[in-house]
């Protein structure tokens, strides 16, 4: 009997050490260099139920399988030692996750008056994001005179492309002047100011890959043309609201043309501040021929999007 017993406990430390061989062997020989550390601390787990600590820069080798469908891109951890990434891949599938090792990035950098800092990428991209969304991240920048519709064709705009699924944000020149702009006047530096922040702020929403309309009278070319430059080229699309001054003081909305004709407002665009309208917009809209009602304006600038492959990833 002890002679039996001892045989059958033999024979399960045979068959033990059989499967740990074979489990090596794979491992050394089917497998990439990238996932030995991940593939031991697995099978240690698996074959001598151990618990083992997750390699480092990897919180858990257990929650590595459910990131098999997510698409991970390098990113340096907080020591710069370990880093997740994956291989380009172009046949549409999620690709593979695997553990590289890391680098020290470059030194930091000085960018207008902040020092010692640097750019920290992320392994979730905006090809990523624009992927999950369905539509590709753009700015579309509407200017002109107040009264000239930007507001109305914003709302307009926004609506028709949460009909057809898209995500949008709008930064409507009112609004940003309510919370992150409110320490700014209508001087023309503080305006220069006012535009710059929504073009900064407009560049990240268009990095998440929502379409954002900025609504802005906007009345300098170089301000905007300043917005233009951080997209991308293609990603920045300017919409004037091509309507004289005559039509927007007519509706004067707001009653503003009559407190600037009556001196109680300075500076007023249009009146005793001039307005730059756009020479090279990408569409223009007001005008007789362009269509008349915010959804017929809306309709020409969602056909422009259309056209040039935004409304899909």
């Amino acid at each position: 009997s002890l002679i039996n017993k001892t045989f059958r406990h033999n024979t399960n430390l045979d068959s033990l050490f059989c499967s740990v061989c074979f489990f090596f062997f794979s491992f050394f020989f089917f497998s990439s260099t990238d996932h030995r550390e991940i593939m031991i601390a697995a099978g240690a787990k698996s074959f001598l139920g151990l618990s083992i600590i997750s390699p480092k820069g990897v919180s858990d080798i257990n929650s590595l399988s459910c990131c098999n469908s997510r698409s991970v891109r390098s990113c340096v951890s907080m020591d710069g030692s370990q880093t997740l990434s994956h291989n380009n891949n172009t046949n549409g599938s999620f690709p593979e996750l695997k553990s590289i090792n890391g680098k020290k990035q470059g030194p930091l950098s000085t960018v207008g008056n902040s020092t010692n800092i640097k750019w920290h990428e992320c392994p979730v991209e905006k090809v990523d994001r624009q992927r999950l969304l369905d539509q590709k991240g753009c700015v579309i920048w509407v200017t002109g005179l107040s009264g000239s519709g930007k507001s109305t064709l914003a709302c307009a705009l926004n609506q028709m492309l949460y009909q057809k699924g898209k995500l949008c944000y709008i930064l409507d020149g009112d609004n940003v002047r309510h919370g992150l702009n409110r320490d700014l006047s209508f001087k023309a530096e503080d305006r220069a100011e006012n535009i710059r922040r929504v073009g900064e702020v407009a560049k990240l929403f268009a990095d998440t890959g929502i379409i954002c309309i900025a609504s802005l009278i906007s009345p300098y070319r170089t301000d905007r043309d300043a917005c233009r430059k951080l997209l991308p080229e293609g990603d920045f699309v300017e919409v004037f609201m091509d309507v004289s001054l005559e039509v927007c003081e007519a509706r004067d909305p707001k009653g503003l043309y009559k407190l600037a004709r009556a001196g109680k407002i300075k500076g007023f665009t249009g009146i005793d501040d001039p307005y730059e309208p756009p020479l090279n917009c990408e569409i223009s809209l007001g005008r007789e021929g362009s269509g008349t009602s915010p959804i017929e304006m809306a309709e020409v600038v969602v056909g422009y999007l259309e056209k040039k492959g935004y409304l899909q990833a």
